[in-house]
């Protein structure tokens, strides 16, 4: 830990508790001493809040114009946050990382596997990746009839469907996948019972 920090990334679709989790993951983990960082992707910088305007509607970019704003927020976060914090020996939490942007442009029609290999060059690989796991049925569910929210452009039924598909499809030796159909305290042990593994 001294040397280098650890980087966990949680992924999903959308609705599946990421940014829950997250929080309960950080304070089990300062709570044993660990220094931990919370970040998400998109981040609040420059490209990321171009990002978040896409929520409304997707339609006024290329699918390669859209990608090129991921990673360009991507590098930056690597850049300003992730690489100093791991170099600062903390345990970094990422609310999506580029699985997620392999995932969701993958369904726009990109190579997954391109798009992973790019970001491999500049991001560093997490360490453990919870990959939390929800039927797109319940994950629009939670988000209109749980959190009373609207559906924005990447949270379409058949949007996720298609996400899900490549999610499922990974086959990275650093995937935890985690049932998030269980109550939070259930999925929380799920987490925590395969980050006490990296930790030891």
């Amino acid at each position: 830990m001294a040397e280098r920090g650890i980087l966990i990334a949680f992924e999903g679709i959308d609705g599946t508790g990421k940014s829950t989790q997250i929080a309960l993951l950080a304070d089990y983990l300062t709570a044993r001493g660990y220094h931990v960082t919370t970040t998400r992707e998109p981040t609040d910088g420059p490209y990321g809040r171009k990002i978040r305007s896409l929520f409304a509607s997707r339609h006024h970019l290329t699918a390669e114009e859209e990608l090129a704003l991921f990673m360009a927020d991507r590098r930056e976060h690597v850049r300003d946050l992730i690489k100093p914090a791991l170099a600062a020996g903390k345990v970094v939490l990422t609310d999506r990382y580029y699985l997620s942007t392999a995932a969701y442009q993958g369904a726009l029609g990109h190579d997954p596997a391109r798009i992973i290999a790019e970001n491999e060059k500049f991001a560093p690989i997490p360490d453990l990746v919870v990959l939390l796991e929800l039927s797109p049925a319940e994950s629009v569910h939670r988000i209109q009839d749980l959190r009373g929210d609207s559906l924005n452009d990447f949270e379409r039924e058949d949007v996720l469907a298609a996400v899900a598909a490549i999610f499922a499809g990974f086959e990275m030796d650093n995937i935890a996948r985690v049932d998030a159909a269980a109550s939070p305290d259930q999925v929380h042990r799920q987490i925590v019972a395969k980050v006490d593994e990296l930790l030891v």
